[in-house]
């Protein structure tokens, strides 16, 4: 079963499992702000739970690098959704500032 690590959490989950919810369900702060509120749930739409994941997941859809590729978000930032994310192997998972984490400072990493 893979491992992800994020916010001095690591936990365990299936092979393709979701990330955005595997996130949540371990209590992981995905969302910045009013984000917490104003979200799509999941749909890959408004861009607010995205995350840099180091490790073995799912190639990025169409929707995906559609909606980081709009602004704020900035295709160089190599960020990905976590809701459009599948887990495939052992990650890595930091979480940027700004409503849509699309900041330049940390607000946690996988060790806390």
């Amino acid at each position: 079963m893979p491992k992800i690590t994020a916010q001095g959490k690591t936990f365990e989950c299936a092979s393709g499992a979701n990330l955005r919810k595997v996130l949540l369900e371990n209590d992981i702060a995905l969302y910045n702000d009013k984000a917490k509120v104003v979200n799509c749930h999941g749909f890959g739409t408004c861009g607010t739970c995205a995350v840099k994941v180091e490790g073995q997941v799912s190639e990025a859809s169409w929707r995906e690098k559609t909606r980081l590729g709009l602004p704020p978000h900035s295709p160089a930032k190599n960020l990905r959704l976590a809701c459009q994310t599948k887990v495939l192997g052992d990650v890595n998972v930091t979480k940027f500032d700004g409503m849509w984490g699309q900041g330049d400072r940390t607000v946690w990493t996988p060790q806390g």
